[in-house]
């Protein structure tokens, strides 16, 4: 009898031991339960019991990976202080709408080195790679381009180029061709022409050495010889074909006249130093057309800021990658404003006093000359 009490009390105490048991185990899991839920409810857990913050700066993560990068193709006619300045500003205009090298932009850039055959090949090897968009950097560089990305729908954007109607790259209203728009380096002839009247009261002839073949050197001398008269003066020109040609032509044209006056005329402007030389020997003021070309030994210009130039070149090919505008409804367009750069270095040499109407305006004078 005591052994069988025995047994039945171990049993009732086991028994409620177990039931103890689950009894624990059923609230630590409700427990468990209503707490998921509740970080569930407030955010701070996901799902599937990760941190939902983490999980969303994930997410975006993700999502900047997914930004649009472009590759472009850059082809720089000549090597010389405008047209470098011109494709630096180019990408700074980028830059300012967000589309900057090493982050969302390839740049593949080609310099011609001023020989049109190499411009078609460097236009065709774009095509080639199938870039987003090409920029031809000078008259003649464009032109390449374009001839090349209108047969693979490729679209170009232009800088640098004095005359796009004559160069074949705009219509007479400034609408644009095919797939293609850009800025103009037009220069202010009457403007240039008014300081070198104010400098040089005496002067009677200009001398203007251009590229026979650059439509856009033949286009600002025609512009110059109609109004040339208009302020007492007469155009001498003279064409050469090559850099070669230079040194002789600089000669020949010295000896005719009372000063030159540069255009943006790229073999012309890539061997400048020679020209300046000469001139300096004879004591001829040479005028230039921009700021670098003053910068390094011309004595004044009513001109442009190339990298200025550039930068609005830019924002416009940001328009076209971005899908905004189509290059084919982009007019040209035109830097309207001109301002005067002086080297006053140049005129001590010269025995030369600037005015002060125009000094007192100067965008930038120089007290040195650029080597």
């Amino acid at each position: 009898m005591k052994k069988s009490m025995t047994i039945l009390m171990a049993a009732v105490i086991t028994a409620s031991l177990l039931t103890g048991c689950v009894t624990v185990d059923q609230e630590e899991t409700t427990s468990l339960q209503t707490n998921t839920q509740s970080a569930q409810s407030e955010g701070t857990l996901a799902p599937n019991g990760t941190d939902s913050e983490n999980l969303a700066d994930g997410l975006d993560e993700n999502a900047s990976t997914d930004q649009a990068s472009y590759t472009i193709g850059i082809g720089q006619f000549a090597e010389h202080g405008s047209l470098d300045n011109c494709r630096e500003g180019f990408l700074a205009g980028l830059a300012e709408e967000g589309i900057e090298e090493g982050k969302n932009l390839t740049v593949i850039f080609e310099n011609a080195q001023a020989d049109g055959g190499t411009a078609s090949q460097i236009a065709t090897n774009f095509a080639a790679k199938e870039v987003d968009l090409i920029c031809g950097i000078a008259t003649p560089m464009a032109q390449s381009a374009y001839s090349v990305a209108m047969k693979s729908q490729i679209p170009v954007i232009f800088t640098a180029v004095t005359d796009p109607v004559a160069a074949g790259l705009a219509n007479e209203d400034g609408t644009a061709v095919g797939d293609i728009s850009g800025t103009s380096d037009k220069l202010p002839v009457e403007k240039q022409l008014e300081m070198i009247r104010e400098i040089l009261p005496d002067a009677k002839t200009i001398g203007i050495m251009y590229t026979t073949s650059e439509v856009n050197s033949e286009s600002a001398i025609a512009e110059y010889k109609a109004a040339a008269p208009d302020f007492g003066f007469t155009i001498v020109e003279s064409g050469i074909s090559s850099s070669a040609d230079i040194p002789l032509a600089a000669d020949s044209l010295l000896e005719k006249v009372d000063c030159i006056t540069n255009l943006t005329d790229n073999t012309v402007v890539a061997s400048l130093p020679v020209i300046l030389d000469k001139a300096a020997a004879k004591q001829i003021p040479v005028f230039g057309s921009e700021i670098e070309q003053v910068r390094i030994g011309c004595l004044a210009a009513m001109g442009l800021d190339y990298i200025d130039l550039g930068k609005q070149t830019g924002r416009m090919a940001a328009s076209i990658l971005k899908g905004e505008k189509a290059a084919k409804d982009m007019k040209f367009e035109v830097i309207e404003e001109a301002a005067f750069y002086g080297n006053q270095k140049v005129a001590k040499n010269l025995g030369i006093t600037l005015p002060d109407s125009l000094v007192s305006n100067a965008s930038e004078l120089f007290s040195e000359i650029a080597q």
